[in-house]
C-alpha cells in the first residue's frame, strides 16, 4: 500500500471552527500593532510573532502524525515538519519586525509543501482551510511586521 491509498481524512467541523478562531490572535494582534502606545508596541509584536511561530511549528508537526500514517515509509513529511519547526525557531529569535516576516513566508511555503502533499496523506480534503487561514496569517504577519 502506498502513500496515495490512505484512507482520506474528512474535515471534522469542530476544527474548523477553531481553526477560523485560531485567527483571532492574528487579527487582534495586527490591529493593536497599529493602535497602542509606543511603550506597550514591543510587547504587542512580540506576541503576534510568537503566536506566528506557534502556528508554524504546529503545522510542521502535522506532517510528523501524517507520517506516521503512512504504510510506505518516506522520510519528506518528518524533513518537512522539522523545516517548518525550524524555521519558526528562526523567527522567534530574530527581532519581531525580521521574525514576522519569516512567519509571514513559512506560512506561505507550510501551505504550498501542504498542496502537494497534503492528497497523498490522505489530508486533501483540508486545503481549501489550510488556504484561508494561511493566507489571513501571512497577511496578518506583513502587516505586523509593516508596523514596527
Amino acid at each position: 500500500m502506498s502513500e496515495q491509498a490512505l484512507r482520506p481524512l474528512p474535515l471534522n467541523p469542530i476544527a474548523v471552527r477553531l481553526g477560523h478562531l485560531s485567527l483571532l490572535p492574528f487579527v487582534l494582534g495586527v490591529l493593536l500593532v497599529w493602535l497602542v502606545r509606543a511603550d506597550v508596541h514591543v510587547y504587542v509584536v512580540d506576541g503576534l510573532s510568537m503566536y506566528a511561530a506557534l502556528i508554524v511549528a504546529m503545522l510542521g508537526g502535522i506532517h510528523w502524525g501524517l507520517g506516521m500514517r503512512q504504510t510506505v515509509p518516506s522520510p519528506a513529511p518528518f524533513i518537512w515538519g522539522t523545516v517548518a519547526v525550524t524555521g519558526a525557531w528562526v523567527g522567534a529569535i530574530m527581532q519581531a519586525y525580521a521574525g514576522l516576516v519569516v512567519h509571514g513566508v513559512m506560512l506561505i511555503a507550510c501551505y504550498l509543501w501542504d498542496r502537494r502533499h497534503y492528497p497523498g496523506l490522505g489530508a486533501g480534503a483540508w486545503l481549501t482551510l489550510r488556504f484561508r487561514l494561511s493566507a489571513v496569517a501571512a497577511l496578518c504577519c506583513f502587516l505586523g511586521a509593516a508596523g514596527t
